[in-house]
């Protein structure tokens, strides 16, 4: 399966059943993150685990430890401003990367929980980003 048809799969389970999805992502706190396109302007929706902290949602940019980001990530940085749906609650946020030592730990708390984290980080020479959403 691609990783288009991937995507559209979990994108439509995940709304049909509030936010909850089986296979890849079960029992995976996950959210939708709509894009726009870095070049085309286009809005583009991709299922993404979180990690909630405090009042913010913090992405990965992991790739499954491919050694590009994420087209996500560019995206981001050029238009921070983005819409997140998280369970049936659909809401305006901003995209904020975190670096340094905030960013180490963490991602280092990410892949304690889930230990795919550590492995996608052992399989990459880049430095996978760290990305706070944030409610506008």
């Amino acid at each position: 399966m691609s990783a288009s048809n991937f995507n559209e799969q979990t994108i439509n389970e995940f709304r049909k059943n509030h936010g909850k999805v089986g296979g890849y992502f079960e029992g995976s706190p996950l959210l939708l993150l709509h894009t726009k396109g870095k070049r085309s302007g286009k809005t583009h929706v991709v299922p993404i685990m979180y990690l909630k902290d405090g009042d913010r949602y913090l992405v990965f940019g992991s790739k499954a430890g491919a050694d590009t980001h994420p087209d996500w990530f560019h995206n981001l940085k050029t238009h921070p401003d983005v819409t997140v749906e998280i369970g049936d609650e659909t809401v305006p946020m901003h995209a904020e990367e975190i670096k340094g030592h905030e960013r180490d730990a963490l991602y280092r708390r990410q892949a304690t929980l889930y230990p795919g984290f550590a492995e996608y980080e052992r399989k990459t020479k880049r430095v996978i980003p760290v990305i706070a959403l944030t409610r506008k």
